[in-house]
């Protein structure tokens, strides 16, 4: 399997703890999202533990994927480095990793309608 690795953005804890629970109720989704406090390889890499449900995907895989990502994407990376500066501790870095066929069937079902 493939998976692709993406950061997103930032968001309060509250805000991405209800979106995460939102997402764990479907069980063969094809994304599951980290958060972390700090931008870095080893924060997203410590969240890959926290997610709740995990999906059936091939995990060492998806490490490889957010590593990778870490390696090939130093420009997106260093911006959101340099940007996140959080204020308070209740801001997090989200970043959305997945299985690629999952999603694009996900999107074609969108098509579907």
């Amino acid at each position: 399997m493939n998976y692709f690795f993406d950061i997103l953005g930032t968001t309060s804890l509250l805000t991405f703890f209800n979106y995460q629970q939102q997402v764990e109720q479907n069980e063969n989704r094809a994304t599951a999202y980290l958060g972390s406090y700090q931008c870095s390889l080893d924060g997203f890499l410590e969240s890959v533990n926290n997610i709740p449900k995990k999906p059936d995907w091939d995990w060492d895989n998806v490490v490889e994927s957010i590593v990778s990502f870490w390696l090939k994407n130093e420009d997106k990376v260093r911006y959101w480095q340099n940007n996140f500066k959080p204020i308070d501790s209740n801001i997090l870095i989200v970043a959305r990793i997945g299985e690629i066929e999952g999603l694009r069937y996900e999107f074609e079902s969108l098509l579907d309608v």
